[in-house]
């Protein structure tokens, strides 16, 4: 988070902020952040495991059941980013299906790692719930711990309409891997000669 920009002269929006912060079940030491240290929040991330992302769909679906939306196979109610869970469904997942995820507010000058296939809160706007004006800067990276999972996703994404934003391979998987193994085998090449020794 490189800027938050708080408007001058509006105390009741402090409140609203600080609302917002408590109903998206922050804990103590997040909230003193804010009203103590006065140090200035930015968004307030959902982040789930990524374990639990098949009973999140599931769940996600049978509300829109519940509300008589369809659930097209060619989408996907947690690629789509058309949900917002707020508190009383987020309860409401934890009762049925047992999932909980950690509420992060992100201050000025906070990183946030979100492991891959992790599925994190997303309300109509944007990909996290924004508290006040600002920018943030985003990076997606493959680690080799998560090639797998990484891999799995990208194979996720080729369901998904070929209008859908996230249809294309945004982490192009396969060209990591490919470099990944180009670059070991160049190296054990380059020191061949020297590994043969006894």
């Amino acid at each position: 988070m490189v800027y938050v920009g708080i408007p001058k002269g509006q105390a009741d929006q402090e409140e609203e902020v600080l609302k917002t912060i408590q109903d998206g079940d922050s804990d103590e030491l997040t909230i003193k952040r804010f009203t103590e240290s006065r140090e200035k929040p930015g968004a307030l991330w959902h982040i789930y495991a990524a374990k639990d992302t098949e009973k999140i769909r599931e769940f996600l679906k049978k509300v829109a059941e519940e509300q008589g939306q369809e659930n097209p196979v060619d989408h996907d109610p947690i690629h789509d980013q058309s949900w917002y869970l707020d508190r009383p469904l987020r309860k409401r997942l934890h009762q049925e299906y047992g999932v909980q995820g950690w509420a992060i507010v992100q201050f000025l000058g906070d990183v946030v790692f979100i492991p891959a296939g992790a599925p994190h809160q997303a309300s109509p706007r944007d990909a996290v719930h924004n508290l006040y004006s600002c920018i943030k800067v985003a990076e997606d990276f493959v680690s080799p711990e998560h090639v797998k999972h990484c891999f799995w996703l990208t194979q996720e994404f080729r369901y998904l309409s070929h209008t859908h934003t996230n249809h294309e391979d945004k982490l192009q998987v396969k060209n990591v891997i490919y470099h990944a193994v180009k670059d070991a085998v160049g190296i054990l090449r380059a020191n061949e000669s020297s590994l043969s020794r006894p």
